[in-house]
């Protein structure tokens, strides 16, 4: 089956189209700057030649049609027209209380997403113009709808619950609802197969780290914790994210620097990890370079994110009462060993040894590498995630009705 994978910002649309026979990528690139100037950069394939272009994209609807020009465009396109899409998927960060699995898209369910905007507002809204940008053009073609928080669904109450008043938490329908899931469930998967198990025989770690970061307990194929919360902005240290803190210091700034909610949910957002402990970037390129020259500071920020990320591992596989493996993935867990080695070292009580030397060479290696020795019981592995995969197999599944 062809399928288009869309990932909606407020002003940017991702796409990729997939061949889920072949679990190829046929097309893929990006619409950019929706509602301003607008601009695409489109490629054949996974690695093709990148095409760029400026076009007038008012919305959502006309960087779709110009996406379906791209794909059907006799030397630049893949597929000879429009009918050979035979569904569309969406990744949608947050599906509140109301969605727990993928769901084909209806007049109803696209109600039920409006009233997730609390949760995820800075996503939900663009996610809904994407999803309306794609109606608008390809009305007959089915829709699904992947959320990133349905993989932590299946976590136990005490994993999920806060410790507020059970009226407040029912009232707003707040609790641990995740990120980032739809990775975590690819890589636990992948690392079963790795380990020539059943899904449901493992214990696996999966540390999501980039400039959002998130890290799951995956005991035999489900979540049963996971780092974030409520929002996108619990749990270890990010680029421009707190993480978890103290929560008495929310009201300790707000009354010291006369802030408003909006202004400390700022500040907490964009203004502290590594950018505000560091004082130097939000990159860990950039944060590595510094330690390299000396920088304390910026030292204090890569140290603190990697003894966060040996304390979830550690809490984790008490958790699952064992462990098979970790897996880091995403742009920090594929692509910096320094962070790797930090959070790796001196965890031989739980059976954690990695090989330095490979480690170290991992970041010139864009495939699946295994970084722990022979004699390190925990295997760990890097592993490049692949959402988009995901998304294309969840929609042919429940378009052709196997799910």
């Amino acid at each position: 089956m062809k399928v288009l994978v869309v990932n909606a910002g407020s002003s940017s649309l991702k796409y990729q189209l997939f061949d889920t026979a072949t679990e190829s990528v046929l097309a893929k690139g990006i619409c950019e700057r929706i509602g301003i100037d607008g601009r695409i950069e489109h490629r054949k394939g996974e690695n093709g030649e990148k095409v760029k272009a400026e076009y007038s994209m008012p919305d959502h609807a006309v960087a779709t049609e110009i996406v379906i020009k791209y794909l059907t465009d006799p030397e630049l396109g893949v597929i000879s027209d429009m009918s050979e899409i035979e569904a569309v998927g969406h990744r949608i960060v947050h599906g509140g209380p109301y969605f727990f699995e993928s769901v084909l898209l209806s007049d109803e369910v696209l109600a039920k997403l409006e009233l997730c905007r609390d949760f995820a507002p800075l996503h939900t809204g663009a996610h809904i113009m994407g999803i309306k940008g794609c109606l608008a053009v390809m009305p007959d073609t089915p829709q699904v709808l992947v959320f990133d928080t349905a993989f932590h669904q299946t976590m136990p109450v005490q994993a999920y619950t806060y410790g507020i008043s059970a009226d407040l938490a029912e009232k707003y329908k707040i609790r641990r609802y995740g990120a980032h899931g739809t990775s975590h469930r690819f890589v636990s998967r992948e690392m079963a197969k790795l380990l020539d198990k059943p899904l449901e025989e493992t214990k696996i770690i999966t540390c999501h780290i980039g400039n959002g970061s998130s890290i799951s307990a995956v005991l035999g194929g489900k979540c049963i914790d996971t780092s974030m919360g409520l929002t996108p902005l619990d749990g270890v240290m990010m680029g421009t994210r707190c993480g978890s803190i103290d929560p008495a210091i929310v009201p300790f700034l707000m009354e010291r620097e006369g802030w408003t909610p909006k202004e400390a949910d700022d500040y907490m957002n964009k203004k502290c990890g590594f950018l505000g402990v560091s004082g130097i970037s939000s990159d860990s390129r950039d944060i590595e370079a510094a330690i390299l020259e000396g920088n304390e500071r910026a030292y204090i920020a890569a140290s603190t994110l990697a003894y966060q990320v040996k304390k979830y591992i550690g809490a984790y596989a008490a958790a699952m009462n064992g462990l098979d493996a970790v897996v880091f993935t995403a742009g920090m867990g594929e692509n910096n060993p320094e962070l790797r080695e930090r959070a790796c070292t001196n965890m031989s009580y739980y059976g954690i040894e990695i090989n330095r030397e490979l480690n170290a060479v991992t970041h010139h290696q864009p495939n699946t590498v295994e970084i722990s020795t022979p004699e390190s019981r925990v295997k760990v592995y890097v592993l490049p995630t692949n959402e988009e995969l995901m998304i294309a197999s969840d929609t042919e599944e429940i378009v052709r009705g196997k799910k």
